[in-house]
């Protein structure tokens, strides 16, 4: 019987140090897309929201998505971009 008491206490701890996963109210929110819009400040607080500890569930995946969506548009703007210099001087003559 005791080792079910502790148990239960010992997953209640468990709990209790993992990151919150209430709801994310509104002003949170807002305050969340005011920061996405000051360049610099949004990619730093994107990776401590995607990396750091004790951020909501919610936010933490937000941040990951965001930071993977960056990833793919900057390769895809250096691709293109080396495209169309690669054929600017192609057709270049000296």
């Amino acid at each position: 019987m005791e080792t079910q008491t502790s148990v239960g206490q010992q997953s209640h701890a468990n709990y209790s140090s993992q990151p919150s996963n209430s709801v994310i109210s509104l002003k949170e929110w807002m305050i969340t897309i005011l920061l996405m819009a000051i360049p610099i400040v949004n990619l730093i607080m994107l990776f401590v929201w995607a990396f750091g500890g004790g951020t909501n569930a919610s936010k933490s995946n937000y941040a990951k998505a965001t930071l993977i969506w960056m990833g793919i548009g900057i390769v895809l703007y250096v691709i293109i971009f080396v495209l169309i210099l690669g054929a600017a001087f192609s057709g270049a003559k000296y």
